[in-house]
């Protein structure tokens, strides 16, 4: 009789999806463990973008694991957890899945990384941040926008809808000179780049990712 009930059950408040809890927590633990580095140590940990052309590109990787404080780093990781959560169902809460989110997350993150220092390449400005990793999640789920749990056209009604309100919040930042709470400027290029990434790369995601063949 209770099995017969067991439909009756409330959802559970918090019921994320772990590849995305895994992406936030990442950034939470890293800002932890790391938020108190030496100069020297975060100039070795940063993108610098005429360091990448100079052929040391460590850091379009570990870059993403350093961040300009908690506010960053709290921001970072509540978008993981949004955009992250319909990207990791798409793909599947197995191993495989879970790993093709993993690789997803982090190409997008490289990606904008390149392309900030693609349109910086002689700039000695640090960059840190999992902000253009998160972007890409964010241009995944908004292929996800207009049906749910399968991909649609980039240029669906809702997907391109916010794909224009990133660029304009992205333009008013540069405008301002960054967002409130945060030190430093915002490198809002990465952001760009790592949603256009995720938007794109997310096809590819999802062919690699187990139930691929129902979306």
């Amino acid at each position: 009789m209770n099995a017969d009930r067991s439909d009756d059950r409330p959802e559970p408040i918090f019921n994320a999806p772990w590849p995305a809890v895994l992406a936030a927590v990442s950034i939470l633990l890293s800002n932890l463990v790391l938020g108190g580095v030496s100069d020297e140590t975060l100039y070795r940990l940063a993108l610098e973008p005429v360091r990448i052309w100079r052929g040391d590109v460590a850091g379009l990787f570990t870059s993403l694991f350093v961040h300009g404080g908690w506010v960053h780093a709290l921001m970072n990781a509540a978008f993981a957890l949004a955009f992250g959560a319909p990207v990791a169902r798409l793909l599947g809460l197995g191993a495989r899945g879970g790993s093709v989110f993993v690789v997803l997350y982090i190409v997008c993150g490289v990606l904008a990384g390149l392309g900030y220092a693609a349109i910086h390449p002689g700039s000695t400005s640090l960059v840190v941040g999992a902000s253009g990793a998160v972007a890409g999640l964010m241009g995944g789920a908004a292929r996800l926008m207009d049906r749910p749990g399968q991909l649609s056209s980039p240029f669906a009604p809702r997907a391109l809808s916010l794909a224009v309100s990133w660029l304009i919040i992205n333009l008013v930042m540069a405008a301002f000179g960054g967002f409130p709470g945060l030190t430093g400027a915002v490198a809002w290029e990465a952001h760009l780049f790592g949603f256009a990434a995720g938007a794109l790369l997310i096809s590819l995601a999802a062919r690699l990712a187990p139930n691929s063949e129902t979306h």
